[in-house]
């Protein structure tokens, strides 16, 4: 299996979430499965089966995190020369060249990217028309709506 690229922001986020999971969920389903046993029969109690259901997803959690932290190549960007190009990591700034709206991404992997918060995926469209380029390209990324040109403002590797 080939490594997937993460950033070290994300490497913490899903460690976070790990130990989270074993130190504080885990536990805590474990004593609402011991809380359900001792109120007699399980085939008919609602809460022992909440419980095994909340249990079985916590672990499925767990096993992914870990599954995806041994297959990650964890990129700290800020160690990385880029010759001012965009990389897998670079916080870009762009303009729109027709409406003129400003815009902040970072290029992440796969399971960090949220539009919402300013994080694009590597694998997508947008961040592959990136990629390599420098301050004042112009770039046209290809959308639904048509393509639509971006000049680079710059490029930051924190």
């Amino acid at each position: 299996m080939s490594k997937v690229p993460l950033t070290v922001n994300g490497a913490e986020r899903l460690n976070a979430e790990l130990h989270e999971l074993k130190s504080i969920v885990r536990p805590r389903i474990i004593n609402a499965i011991s809380e359900a046993r001792a109120h007699g029969d399980l085939k008919e109690n609602a809460e022992y089966h909440a419980a095994k259901e909340q249990q079985s997803f916590a672990e499925g959690r767990i096993s992914e995190i870990e599954g995806k932290l041994a297959n990650a190549q964890i990129i700290d960007v800020t160690k990385v020369d880029a010759n001012g190009k965009v990389i897998f990591g670079a916080t870009v700034e762009l303009e729109d060249l027709k409406s003129e709206k400003r815009v902040i991404y970072q290029i992440v992997g796969e399971d960090e990217a949220s539009i919402k918060d300013g994080r694009i995926s590597i694998g997508s469209p947008f961040a592959r028309a990136l990629i390599g380029k420098e301050a004042e390209d112009v770039v046209v990324v290809k959308a639904p709506a048509g393509d639509i040109d971006y000049e680079i403002i710059s490029i930051q590797y924190i």
